[in-house]
């Protein structure tokens, strides 16, 4: 008989930003299928002798196969278990939550889909700022920085990317910031449009860096972080609190 697999979003790492079904859920699981995001002492919540098994994916460090991680939610769930596929962030925003979603779909298990405190509305409470303004900032974008070869999407909107009147998020894109911010430029985005770097939101190793464009694309043209990240850009950016 299948078992059942919760799909759950675990927010930035902070388990007080966790929802009371995402720990009622994990707190019942007998195995716990968990990105790199998401372990520390969120993990602590799972019931004691369930299974933690981490299936996480870091650019530039060698990672489980999509289709390795999505047999191994079916084996489980085909064991007549509860199943967690913990995911950080929200999984439905740049989370690869659709491909589980087939595969489980095809072994026809039941599941359900908790939503997670996304990691660009906990990074913008982190730098005490909103993500929209009246007049200003109308519109909020979220974009990825990372094609599945590491490089800068080929197809990426530079021309919305570029809107000065849009807050813009960039999720895994520390490396290719840099050609990004210099194909934006090009485009007419000022270089002192105020940026901010956010680094392990949510952790005790969070970082949080207010510069601009031109400066944020120097700066990570030189060194990029271990640390995972987001960037935000655009005219809300010169709020904040708590920068070094």
């Amino acid at each position: 008989m299948s078992g059942f697999v919760s799909f759950v979003g675990s927010g930035p790492g902070d388990p007080e930003l966790l929802t009371l079904k995402a720990a009622d859920r994990l707190k019942r699981a007998d195995a716990v299928l968990f990105d790199d995001l998401s372990a520390g002492p969120i993990l602590a919540l799972a019931r004691p002798g369930a299974d933690l098994v981490g299936v996480g994916k870091r650019a530039g460090r060698p990672s489980p196969r999509q289709d390795h991680v999505s047999r191994l939610l079916v084996d489980y769930a085909r064991a007549g278990g509860r199943v967690v596929r913990l995911k950080s962030g929200d999984g439905g925003l740049f989370g690869r939550l659709e491909e589980e979603l087939v595969a489980v779909r095809a072994a026809s298990i039941a599941y359900e889909i908790v939503p997670g405190i996304p990691s660009p509305f906990a990074a913008a409470a982190a730098c005490g700022i909103p993500l929209t303004r009246r007049l200003t900032a109308r519109r909020v974008q979220f974009v990825t920085g990372h094609d599945v070869d590491g490089r800068l999407p080929p197809d990426i909107d530079l021309a919305a990317l570029a809107d000065p009147k849009a807050c813009t998020v960039v999720f895994m894109g520390q490396r290719t910031f840099p050609a990004l911010a210099a194909a934006l430029m090009e485009r007419g985005l000022a270089g002192d449009t105020p940026a901010l770097l956010a680094e392990a939101v949510g952790t005790p190793e969070q970082a949080l860096h207010r510069l601009t464009v031109a400066a944020l694309a120097e700066r990570l043209a030189g060194a990029v972080s271990s640390r995972p990240a987001l960037i935000v850009y655009g005219p809300l950016a010169e709020l904040g609190v708590g920068f070094d």
